[in-house]
């Protein structure tokens, strides 16, 4: 029959084990986001100064003051 002490210190190697595997599998997930996140922040930037650029050469015309054909 095997040591009490000997069996919980294979269930802590084994609990060990799956927790450090875990951390490597949610630190591979942390990078890849970080790299989405990276990726949306420049292309938010990039669409952000093309609508500024947009806006800054709108004008209005006569018909945006008219209402809708439905009042």
């Amino acid at each position: 029959m095997p040591d009490p002490i000997e069996e919980r210190l294979i269930a802590l190697e084994i609990r060990l084990t799956h927790h450090e595997r875990m951390v490597e599998e949610m630190s591979e997930i942390i990078a890849r986001q970080a790299e989405t996140i990276d990726l949306l922040s420049a292309q938010l930037r990039r669409l952000n100064g093309r609508l500024s650029e947009v806006a800054a050469g709108w004008q209005p015309s006569p018909q945006d003051d008219k209402p809708p054909p439905h009042y």
